[in-house]
């Protein structure tokens, strides 16, 4: 079955760097797009980043853009999303996801957690 991992959060003072990894199975994972998103406390989550199959494409929010940047390592099934210049208001769970994982499936992996300090 589908399932996802992510990895890397942490606690990490304002202008530091973060690299969040996410581990993918149970499909083929290098066939599909691939986003990052964020659920910051109380609000909704919010798409970030996303990579096109091969890796050739990436968009951003604004929010981060220019501060983050998406990759892919389709030989491993990982993701990864290298967050520069970290903000407090970055501080939210992490998780990747595929549109169609979401809209067949409503699944989400465990997401990992980043606390950016003042």
């Amino acid at each position: 079955q589908v399932q996802l991992v992510e990895s890397g959060g942490g606690l990490v003072q304002a202008g530091g760097s973060l690299r969040l990894s996410c581990t993918a199975s149970g499909f083929v994972f290098s066939r599909y797009p691939m986003m990052w998103y964020r659920q910051a406390p109380g609000k909704e989550r919010e798409l970030v980043a996303t990579i096109t199959s091969a890796g050739g494409s990436t968009n951003y929010a604004d929010s981060v853009k220019g501060r983050f940047t998406i990759s892919r390592d389709n030989a491993k099934n990982t993701v990864y999303l290298q967050m520069n210049s970290l903000k407090p208001e970055d501080t939210a769970v992490y998780y990747c996801n595929a549109a169609w994982i979401v809209s067949l499936y409503k699944y989400w992996g465990q997401g990992t957690q980043v606390i950016v300090s003042s």
